[in-house]
């Protein structure tokens, strides 16, 4: 397999996994498919380093991320006096990947009058630089990647049907993390590992409540998000196990009732700390030490998660 690390162990994951060593040792195009964040691209890197090419480059462009008006140079290169600020002639993505793997990230962002070139040195293997009349030939095999629906792109008339036969030769559906429930630990624990080493913190466990709350959230973000949360968790954790305070999963308009269990955990876990130090926020003793956090940033969440100091029986202030 890869040098690459693949987490996961449940059925959809492990059918990903399969379907990347089939399809690794050919030179057929691949299109990955899935969510924002299920990592596309370190299946395309899974690809390419258990395939032929693993020698030569791993070139990626993301389509979205280049202005339309400068993505044809990006692929194919250009000449000089191509157009203004062309000082010097520049090779392509295209001509960087030969004899490697050239991945296409967001091919459905690629605008509809590049397509038809796309699908020429997909068939011919051959291209122009922008400017130029020489054509250039390249032995590249290419990986692209959407979280579009490009069958109804093709429907609706925004992606070319040719293009995307070609492209669909060996599909891949990238399955989103609430579908892996049984991943999360594995992929949380390893995250842990990876930014306390960085950050050279003695993090050694995940607790058993907050590895429930990881569980249940629904995780819009899929394995970015879970990466993240982990990171920041792991800033702010100061104790030998991932603090379930610092666990904040802050999805987009609230999509599911775990993002309540949530808060009512973190809620819970200030408020305790907080009656520990008899409401006491700041100073040696002071709920914000215990917590790990400056007063200020203790302030703040007390106020986000509308957290009060409770009247005493006695009615003490």
């Amino acid at each position: 397999m890869a040098t690459v690390d693949l987490i996961g162990s449940s059925p959809g994951f492990r059918a990903v996994l399969e379907n990347v060593e089939r399809i690794a040792p050919t030179d057929s195009t691949v299109l990955i498919q899935g969510e924002t964040g299920t990592g596309k691209e370190m299946i395309a890197r899974a690809i390419h380093d258990a395939s032929p090419r693993r020698q030569n480059r791993f070139v990626t462009l993301n389509c979205a991320a280049i202005p339309s008006a400068l993505l044809e140079s990006e692929l194919f290169g250009h000449e000089r006096g191509a157009f203004t600020g062309a000082v010097t002639q520049t090779a392509g993505r295209f001509q960087a990947a030969d004899h490697g793997t050239l991945f296409l990230d967001e091919i459905g962002d690629l605008p509809l009058d590049l397509q038809p070139k796309l699908l020429r040195v997909l068939q011919e293997g051959e291209f122009e630089r922008l400017g130029g009349g020489r054509t250039i030939q390249a032995d590249v095999r290419v990986i692209t990647a959407t979280n579009q629906d490009l069958v109804r792109m093709v429907e609706e008339r925004k992606f070319r049907a040719d293009l995307f036969y070609r492209l669909d030769v060996l599909p891949i559906t990238l399955p989103p993390l609430r579908e892996r429930e049984d991943d999360i630990p594995l992929l949380a624990e390893h995250f842990m590992r990876k930014f306390a080493q960085r950050l050279g913190k003695s993090i050694d466990f995940i607790p058993a409540d907050v590895m429930r709350v990881l569980k249940r959230h629904h995780w819009p973000g899929n394995i970015r998000e879970l990466q993240n949360v982990i990171e920041r968790s792991v800033i702010l954790t100061t104790g030998p196990g991932l603090d379930l305070w610092a666990i904040r999963l802050d999805s987009p308009k609230a999509v599911s009732p775990s993002s309540n269990t949530l808060v009512e955990a973190q809620r819970a876990h200030i408020v305790a700390a907080l009656r520990r130090s008899n409401w006491v926020v700041s100073g040696p003793r002071g709920a914000a030490v215990e917590l790990g956090l400056r007063r200020s940033t203790l302030s703040a969440m007390m106020q986000r998660l509308k957290i009060q100091r409770e009247a005493s029986p006695q009615g003490a202030t």
